[in-house]
C-alpha cells in the first residue's frame, strides 16, 4: 500500500505537538498493516467529506482519508473532531 499526504494534512501535522505527531505516526503504521484494525474505528463520513473514511489517531484527533485506487491512500487532513466536523 502507497500512502500519500495532502499538503493540507502536511501543514496540520506541523502544528501539532510531539506527542499528537508520534501518536499519528503510530495511527498511520497501524494502518498501513492493517485498515480496519479496531482501535482505529475506521469508518466512512458523510457531507463535506463524502466518499472519504475517518480513523482515530487520539480520543479527539481524527484523519480523514480516500482510497484513490486499492494500492494508494490519499490522507488529505487531520485535526481535531470540532475542527473537521464544526
Amino acid at each position: 500500500m502507497r500512502i500519500i499526504f495532502h499538503r493540507d494534512f502536511h501543514k496540520r501535522y506541523a502544528k501539532m505537538r510531539p506527542s499528537e505527531q508520534k501518536r499519528t505516526d503510530e495511527r498511520i503504521r497501524l494502518f498501513a498493516q492493517n485498515p480496519f484494525h479496531p482501535i482505529l474505528e475506521n469508518h466512512a463520513l458523510h457531507h463535506p467529506y463524502e466518499g472519504c473514511r475517518s480513523i482515530n489517531i487520539t480520543g479527539d484527533l481524527r484523519a480523514i482519508y480516500r482510497e484513490v485506487s486499492p494500492d494508494v491512500i490519499h490522507f488529505i487532513i487531520t485535526g481535531t473532531h470540532p475542527e473537521l466536523y464544526g
